[in-house]
């Protein structure tokens, strides 16, 4: 039996600064392959807020139960999106978002 509950996740990232058009343009322009591949691999419904103050991106999105984590920081369109990223945003030595998980503390539906 396949399992349909959905999750919600959210994280934190960092913006370098100067740089909120261009991540929003880049985003905009955000590649087909790109968003085929969040979507067969369980995400939905994603989103990404900027704090203007601060420059920390908060990205909510939410994924099937089943979701691998494992398999996106390992396939090669998300690694050559990190590359295309890693210079407006603040990176790990692979050029991944230097991400922080997020706990939830209160949902309405």
């Amino acid at each position: 039996m396949q399992n349909n509950t959905i999750l919600r996740n959210a994280f934190k990232m960092k913006l370098k600064p100067g740089f909120e058009a261009e991540y929003k343009k880049r985003h905009d322009e955000i590649w087909p392959e790109l968003v085929t591949l969040l979507s067969d691999t369980g995400i939905q419904d994603y989103s990404i807020f900027l704090d203007e103050e601060t420059l920390i991106l908060f990205a909510v999105q939410k994924i099937s139960a089943d979701f691998d984590e494992n398999l996106l920081p390992n396939h090669p369109i998300v690694k050559k999106w990190w590359a295309y990223m890693s210079d407006i945003m603040e990176t790990n030595p692979d050029n991944s978002p230097a991400a922080t998980s997020l706990k939830e503390v209160f949902h309405l539906d």
